[in-house]
């Protein structure tokens, strides 16, 4: 069980919000709370510096939220099991919230959490699942085969480059959160079950 000091900070890190914070993200924070009932630890950790939480949202922002080929499921989906593969606390507990919360099924955010290669997913989702491993895991591997695979299972090459982005930020931010020991929000855990 964690202490009380402890399951209350944003991260390992002495690095609080701007103070005062600017209109804009007061007003950004406002919509988290308005939206998801929460500031996401996450946005609270970069806001000692409003330009890379800025960045950080922004990048965020397009990839999960922004016009593309994959649902924003999928995309919920990639985050969790690139973040399962790196064994990171905060995204497993925010996004696994959120794709149970998608997908109406709490045992398949579980599933997917633990072993996607258990969920039973379509071939689409399957070929997805892969590559996020693979880039994942061996970067330097991923070939051409590998783009074909995804291709065959009906992806074009803009959601190959969703697909590549979204692995990408979330091996990134799941470094920045191993690096600076970066806590979910508890309310994450009880969220859709």
């Amino acid at each position: 069980m964690l202490d009380e000091t402890t399951a209350r900070r944003t991260t390992a890190l002495d690095l609080k919000p701007a103070d005062p914070l600017s209109e804009g993200t007061r007003a950004y924070f406002a919509k988290c709370e308005e939206k998801l009932g929460l500031v996401p630890n996450v946005l609270l950790a970069y806001a000692f510096d409003e330009k890379k939480l800025r960045a950080f949202s922004d990048n965020y922002n397009d990839l999960m939220l922004g016009d593309s080929g994959l649902t924003k499921l999928e995309r919920e989906m990639i985050a969790v099991v690139v973040s399962s593969l790196n064994h990171c606390h905060y995204c497993l507990a925010a996004h696994g919230a959120a794709v149970r919360q998608l997908s109406g099924d709490p045992a398949f955010g579980e599933v997917i959490a633990h072993n996607w290669r258990a969920a039973e997913l379509p071939p689409r989702q399957v070929a997805m699942m892969e590559f996020a491993e693979k880039l994942t895991r061996e970067p330097a591997r991923v070939a051409e085969s590998d783009r074909a695979a995804l291709r065959q299972a009906g992806f074009s090459d803009r959601d190959i480059w969703d697909i590549a982005a979204t692995i990408a930020f979330f091996n990134m931010s799941n470094r920045m959160a191993a690096a600076v020991d970066m806590r979910p929000n508890p309310e994450y855990h009880a969220m859709a079950r």
